[in-house]
């Protein structure tokens, strides 16, 4: 699951031409000075006219220099740091990777920010994660930046569709597309990592990943091969589908998940819809989920016995602990939950992902998790500082 070395570059471009495009005369410049005219100015209104025309010239030229692109693909562009979401582009192998990051108003002071990094489901996308999940509002009350990137669907070279085309990760299920063609999405974020890192004073000690269903699983697998990179992981609702190795350093992680969820069922099995119908994109037969709790648990050499930990109504919290690098392994149930995160949104319908259930939020519980866990790292100061920060994005 190691990631070979790959060459990424960022170009933050907007278009800018002399007198608005190709073909159309620069400002100041209606006539070739020079050309036959069936009149001449008084030499006076000639030359000032001349040094108009230079003027103006000298300022486009300005500002071509300031907007345009350098051509070298250079991401380390420092520009004024601004909150809000921007939709970006990464170059990796020469295919476009798309994420949206959302930057919170603390950015602008230039101390460390921690990073968090939302994989959204199968089918789904960075936009509707950040819709469903409540990330960006939680990063702007406490001073995180997190980014939401997008899976490829199997043709990348059309658009996406949640049926026809829906954008996978390679988990390490082989499931789709992604596990015979051998996308590499581990070195995507680890890429992104580096990308924001460069361009942000990112806290390298407290860089998290949730991520949901086909995110989830895609979370573990990021988390085996990246253990340096992540700090710890938050799966909901997904499966580890494969043996984890000895996590060196260890990586903690909480996994949230649904009593009622026939998309993830506890005791395994081939995932069905809600209402009974068949998933053909994920017809793969799950581990049980227990399976992958205790799996990640003895990765990270935990007491074999759980312990159960107070909870609301409704929830089971079980916690294996303490386990290397008094790290743990935190295992919630919520009573009656489908197959949606717990105090989030779902923009499918009830009879296909089953109930949902406000009892706990999972956004503000893994939070709280993260939170307890930092590694030891230099803080990557970046060009960002107070007064300057993030890059224009490429809009898509």
């Amino acid at each position: 699951m190691g990631t070979a070395n790959q060459d990424t570059s960022v170009c933050y471009c907007r278009d800018a031409a002399p007198g608005g495009g190709p073909g159309r005369k620069g400002p100041g410049l209606s006539d070739s000075v020079g050309a036959e005219r069936p009149w001449q100015l008084p030499e006076k209104l000639e030359r000032r006219r001349m040094m108009n025309a230079r003027l103006v010239l000298t300022v486009w030229l300005v500002v071509l220099m300031l907007v345009g692109c350098a051509g070298t693909g250079d991401a380390n562009v420092p520009t004024p740091l601004m909150a809000g979401d921007f939709e970006r582009v990464l170059l990796l192998a020469d295919r476009p990777r798309h994420y949206r990051l959302h930057v919170p108003p603390a950015a602008a002071r230039g101390e460390p920010l921690p990073l968090v990094i939302m994989l959204h489901g199968g089918g789904g996308s960075g936009k509707a994660a950040a819709t469903q999940t409540g990330w960006s509002a939680k990063a702007d009350q406490e001073g995180f930046l997190v980014v939401y990137p997008d899976a490829l669907p199997p043709n990348p070279d059309r658009r996406s569709s949640f049926v026809f085309n829906p954008q996978l990760w390679n988990d390490g299920s082989d499931r789709f597309y992604h596990g015979q063609a051998e996308v590499d999405d581990v070195a995507f974020i680890q890429a992104l990592v580096d990308e924001l890192a460069a361009q942000f004073p990112l806290d390298r000690g407290r860089v998290y990943v949730t991520g949901f269903s086909n995110g989830a699983s895609m979370s573990f697998r990021v988390a085996a091969a990246l253990p340096e990179t992540i700090s710890a992981i938050a799966p909901v609702a997904g499966a580890l589908w494969f043996d984890p190795p000895r996590l060196s350093p260890p990586v903690p992680m909480l996994y949230i998940t649904g009593t009622e969820d026939s998309l993830n069922p506890l005791d395994g099995g081939v995932p069905r819809l809600a209402n009974g119908g068949s998933d053909q994109v994920r017809s793969k037969a799950k581990p049980p989920v227990r399976e992958s709790v205790e799996k990640w648990a003895r990765a990270l050499k935990c007491q074999s016995q759980p312990q159960q930990v107070v909870a609301p109504a409704g929830v089971s919290r079980e916690r294996f602990g303490p386990c290397a690098g008094d790290t743990e392994v935190v295992y919630i149930q919520v009573e009656g939950l489908g197959h949606t995160r717990a105090g989030g949104r779902s923009l499918l319908p009830e009879f296909m992902v089953g109930a949902r259930s406000d009892v706990i939020g999972a956004t503000d519980v893994i939070w709280e998790f993260f939170q307890r866990y930092q590694r030891s790292a230099a803080v990557t100061p970046g060009v960002g500082a107070a007064g300057n920060a993030a890059p224009d994005s490429v809009e898509e």
